[in-house]
């Protein structure tokens, strides 16, 4: 995201910053890391029991893993996943430390997870820098219950929260200090299963620049206030009330949301999200550790939590396999094929060819950001035809070495129904450069019908090393081949070519954000043959069902601000594909719209940033 000026006024407690674009400014001085945390509680999980027996292989397969050693499940949960309980000493030392660490530094190694166990604790503020997470470990909320803060601010930046990435806080209740607790964030920092016992501030302090966000699954018994944020989306919640709108709002399955009145207020709502289910989440049973998989719903509104136990199955940490950075990809290829669950600790695993996910409901869950880097034009993570596979909470970094895909849901032609188990990729991101040189030809395919892509932020990089309009070229963010796939919390931004290209039948998105690429040279290369540039969101020609809510494509073309885009949208003329809600805008003129959707929609013009909006298509 870029950095623009919404079109509201500030809250009358405070002034709003005058800051400057987040791509201009450019990525913060990355801060070394330091030795391993002195005073680190690790996590352990009560000895390993034996694991599972192994899923029968091919002959050939058998053969070559023959004189393999079988891998342990279980165990320790290593020296970045910090662990605190109401006795601990010296909690609010151990965040200040890490967060000293993390608040600035961007695109560095760090990765941490913070887990407390039940119970209350006092006088705390966990100001949550960069690959940062922090959780509780009951099976509710309001087993683990902070007197104090959760906080994400923007001091590192000038005020500015639109680089506030990669971070999340899960499955905690927070009784705020003054009433209110702080979260201005921008993508990738999803606020999971969390309950505030007061209000919710979306901006920083001063009120600057702040540029999207994700709740689900949470109940904010105060009013939330979004002030400078430019979009948001909001899933089966519960809010005492939502202060104001600026682009782009949207709520799914939310009590207490606004009344849908697109285009003025900008508020989106839809009263039931159509199918949900909840991230899995490691919690403690007694003194063991387990992983929560919430169950499907449908038509869903509101918390899951809160009524007694939650609905759902869970698995004993003796059914992963607890990966440390380090293991190979052969390594966790082993332990997928001996029947276990992937659970990847907080760090970087570089991977030579793709983790395979073969078995019917399997469980890739990852703690602090884990974060997988593909080596020599490999895809991180291939996923098979097969039923309730569950991926969550990892980062995967474009490889220097250009990847066909990065991420592949299903393979190629994949047809077997998945509607009662489906598929779910949630808080899975992906980054080409920024860290470094990267390039990938597509960023994540779903072939699979019936998957649920739940928050997902997919970012070609517009700041940071290895940056440039070939350097870390990627020509599509998210290509959908798959039927009945639904997407509750699209982000995508900056690819060469489509955003998403949807060629699916009966694909539905709730609330879809993205910026076109800032850094194209001219005109002739964004060049679509006749169409003047690629659309931000495009449904495939011959698809005949489809249906979009709440969507928004910025551009900002600052290398060459004379560049016209069409359109930001681009879908078949036809009675069943139906879109609701949809704006373009040009950020301070650089670069301009002609139309929203295909030919309709007013242009964008000057460099006034006002949107442009169609409230329903066709």
């Amino acid at each position: 995201m870029t950095s623009h000026s919404p079109s509201t006024q500030p809250p009358a407690d405070g002034p709003r910053a005058a800051v400057r674009r987040r791509a201009v400014l450019g990525a913060a001085a990355a801060v070394p890391v330091l030795a391993a945390l002195t005073t680190t509680t690790t996590a352990s999980a009560a000895p390993a029991a034996p694991a599972p027996p192994a899923v029968p292989a091919a002959p050939d397969a058998a053969k070559k893993r023959g004189k393999r050693r079988r891998l342990l499940a279980g165990g320790d949960l290593g020296p970045n996943v910090i662990v605190f309980d109401p006795s601990t000493p010296g909690i609010q030392a151990k965040l200040d430390e890490v967060f000293a660490r993390q608040e600035s530094d961007q695109f560095g190694p760090g990765r941490y997870q913070f887990l407390f166990k039940p119970g209350a604790y006092h006088g705390l503020n966990a100001q949550l820098g960069f690959y940062t997470s922090i959780s509780g470990l009951g099976l509710s909320p309001d087993d683990t219950t902070i007197h104090g803060d959760v906080t994400v601010d923007a001091g590192w930046f000038e005020g500015n929260a639109t680089q506030n990435f990669w971070r999340s806080a899960e499955n905690l209740a927070l009784v705020p200090v003054n009433g209110t607790n702080r979260w201005a964030v921008a993508q990738a920092a999803p606020f999971r299963r969390m309950h505030i016992r007061g209000g919710l501030n979306l901006a920083p302090a001063g009120y600057g620049w702040a540029s999207g966000g994700y709740i689900a699954d949470s109940r904010i018994d105060g009013v939330v206030g979004p002030y400078s944020q430019q979009q948001w989306y909001t899933r089966d919640s519960s809010v005492g009330g939502w202060t104001n709108a600026v682009w782009n709002m949207v709520f799914s399955g939310v009590e207490g949301a606004p009344a849908q009145s697109f285009p003025e207020p900008p508020y989106t709502t839809l009263d039931r999200t159509p199918i949900s289910r909840e991230k899995p989440f490691l919690y403690l049973d007694g003194a063991d550790y387990r992983v929560f998989l919430p169950a499907l719903r449908r038509d869903a509104r509101g918390v899951t939590w809160g009524n007694g136990t939650p609905r759902g199955t869970s698995l004993p940490l003796d059914r992963f396999y607890v990966a440390r950075p380090g293991d190979s990809a052969a390594t966790l290829n082993q332990a997928l094929d001996q029947g276990l669950n992937l659970l990847l600790t907080p760090g970087i695993y570089h991977v030579d060819q793709p983790i395979r996910v073969n078995r019917a409901g399997t469980v890739v869950l990852g703690l602090g950001y884990a974060t997988l880097i593909p080596a020599n034009g490999a895809t991180a993570l291939q996923v098979a035809d097969v039923d309730g596979v569950r991926l969550a909470g990892f980062l995967v970094d474009a490889g220097p070495v250009n990847s066909r895909v990065l991420v592949e849901i299903g393979p190629n032609g994949a047809s077997r129904n998945h509607s009662a188990d489906p598929i779910t990729v949630q808080d899975v991101f992906i980054r080409i450069g920024g860290a470094g040189p990267g390039k990938a030809t597509t960023s994540m395919v779903i072939n699979a019908r019936h998957t649920i892509v739940d928050h997902t932020w997919i970012w070609r990089a517009d700041h940071g090393e290895g940056v440039g309009w070939e350097t870390n070229r990627c020509d599509y963010g998210v290509v959908v081949n798959g039927h009945d796939v639904l997407a509750t919390g699209l982000f995508v931004e900056h690819f060469n070519k489509y955003d998403v290209q949807w060629n699916g039948e009966r694909g539905r998105t709730i609330f879809f954000q993205n910026e076109k690429a800032y850094d194209a040279p001219n005109q002739a290369a964004i060049q679509n043959g006749s169409m003047k540039g690629y659309a931000a969101y495009k449904v495939g020609d011959r698809v005949t069902t489809h249906e979009g809510w709440g969507m928004g494509s910025y551009c900002y073309y600052n290398v060459n601000p004379t560049i016209v885009q069409h359109h930001g949208f681009a879908a078949p003329n036809r009675p069943g594909v139906r879109f609701h809600h949809l704006l373009v805008v040009s950020l301070s003129g650089n670069g301009q719209y002609e139309c929203v959707i295909n030919d309709t929609g007013a242009p964008t013009s000057g460099t006034n940033t006002v949107p442009s909006k169609v409230v329903s298509y066709p």
